[in-house]
């Protein structure tokens, strides 16, 4: 299949990926072409600013969670000849697993995916280092996928000198540079950027970016390496969530009736719930699935006529007087839960069922914050009905959501059930964690491993129809996941109307 394609990475974090990647997504979408967009690794913001921009749901693919195979399938999903394709990188170029590995790492999923990549180098201080640094990046890319270098926070007047330069000595293209932009900006909180529905002027943002942008870049050259980027993959294999690649169903009454008997899975969607993988929804919805969105937040019920609940994780601490107001809907989604209803609850979603969270967080002087709340807890009162610092909530969950003040738990794991529940026996499902709070009880029924120490915990409630926990799956990874979820669903179903729909 010949996708057009290019890569936006970086030598580190903070050089500006986002802000340009968005830009040249816009860019693309002015001149006509079909262009839709990816995230190396385990981002949710991200995604959502090129959502901004496009209109369309912005893709994860990371070289971790799924084998090079399925990564290729994940990419070339709904994909036709000649679209254009945008991936962000994450990160340095080459900063993988645990920070030394290539899995995991944008140059991984450069080379797996065969596509070049455009250097983005923050050149804010420097001088003719950049040649030395350009120069380091360019003799480790043993696939010789660098095809271009655009420069950010450069001068004109400099731009101008150290371009031929660049040409010359190292045969690399300079496909441009921009300037330092004062007036526009994406803002960061602690776990990276601040979301794009909380800024007002988001949109306006993004198209001033990217008129400024058009100006100091030569497009054509972008589109040209796009257009240059070898066939890929076989699009005849390019759907990953055939049946054949989803756990085993194909035999079974669920499998042989899910056609005719959706399940419906109320999935948490608002400004305080909206970390979701778009493939993990999408695996969901082939296993059998109707999803029906709502917001605990705003609504005051859930879905009619669910079988199931997603929690996915977000932003709950920052919203948790508001969600503990919204009495109805808590009232609704801790009956749903104590009758039984199927429940997978992610990190933010798995706070939400704790019965109280502390009311610390709202991004300024975390850590001061952390220790008034670290103390308050040694000398913690079981009674919180009457404490203002903390907000009540569901209380499917005993206990609650203590703010830290620096990450909990960071970074890639692979789960495995020390009871068979969710996916059979001694297999395992890929996650990660990032997040600043952290829960009276973290649940035991799973063991997390870190790849790259093999250090390893306990984590997650898993029994019954319940996984609650503060990891962030990806179904691809396990398939058996989602189709256990929706035969967990299906059961629900049966059992409460007492027959098949």
């Amino acid at each position: 299949m010949k996708i057009n394609r290019f890569m936006i990475a970086a030598p580190k974090s903070g050089s500006g990926k986002t802000m340009i990647t968005c830009a040249l997504l816009q860019l693309l979408k002015d001149s006509g072409k079909n262009v839709l967009s990816y995230k190396c690794g385990p981002d949710y913001i991200d995604p959502m600013f090129h959502k901004k921009v496009l209109g369309v749901p912005s893709k994860n693919l990371d070289t971790f969670f799924t084998d090079e195979k399925t990564t290729v399938q994940l990419f070339l999903d709904e994909r036709a000849d000649g679209d254009f394709a945008v991936l962000e990188g994450v990160m340095g170029l080459y900063d993988g697993l645990g920070g030394i590995y290539e899995q995991g790492s944008s140059y991984h999923l450069a080379k797996v995916t065969q596509t070049p990549i455009i250097l983005v180098v923050d050149a804010k201080g420097m001088g003719k280092s950049v040649l030395a640094l350009i120069a380091g990046f360019l003799q480790y890319d043993t696939q010789h996928l660098i095809k271009g270098v655009l420069f950010n926070r450069m001068s004109k007047g400099y731009y101008d000198i150290i371009k031929p330069l660049i040409e010359k000595e190292l045969s690399v293209k300079v496909v441009g540079y921009f300037p330092e932009q004062k007036d526009i900006g994406l803002s960061s909180r602690h776990l990276g950027l601040v979301m794009p529905d909380e800024l007002s002027d988001i949109k306006k943002q993004l198209n001033e970016t990217a008129d400024r942008l058009k100006k100091t870049i030569d497009m054509d050259l972008f589109i040209d390496i796009a257009e240059a980027a070898d066939e890929i993959g076989d699009s005849e294999n390019a759907d990953v969530y055939n049946e054949k690649n989803i756990g085993n169903c194909d035999q079974n009454e669920f499998s042989q009736n899910k056609a005719i008997n959706t399940v419906n899975i109320a999935v948490a969607m608002d400004e305080a719930f909206c970390f979701y993988y778009e493939d993990n929804l999408r695996m969901l919805e082939k296993c059998g699935a109707k999803l029906q969105y709502f917001s605990p937040l705003h609504d005051t019920s859930l879905p009619e006529d669910c079988d199931a609940m997603l929690l996915g994780g977000g932003y709950p601490e920052l919203y948790a007087k508001e969600l503990s107001e919204n009495v109805s809907m808590l009232n609704a989604i801790k009956k749903a839960f104590r009758a039984g209803m199927p429940t997978v609850a992610e990190c933010g979603g798995f706070m939400y069922l704790h019965t109280y969270i502390h009311n610390i967080c709202d991004d300024t002087d975390e850590q001061n914050k952390a220790d008034e709340q670290n103390k308050a807890d040694t000398q913690y009162n079981t009674d919180t009905q009457n404490d203002v610092s903390v907000s009540q909530l569901v209380g499917a969950l005993d206990g609650g959501c203590h703010f830290k003040g620096k990450l909990v738990r960071f970074g890639y794991i692979e789960l495995a059930e020390k009871y068979s529940n969710f996916f059979p026996p001694n297999e395992k499902i890929k996650a990660h964690e990032f997040h600043y709070y952290d829960s009276t009880d973290n649940g035991a029924d799973c063991i997390a491993t870190k790849p790259a120490t093999g250090r390893s915990y306990d984590c997650v409630i898993s029994h019954d129809n319940y996984w609650l926990g503060f990891p962030h799956l990806y179904y691809p990874s396990n398939p058996h996941f989602a189709e256990s979820l929706v035969r967990k669903a299906y059961e629900y179903r049966r059992n409460k109307n007492g027959k098949l729909l």
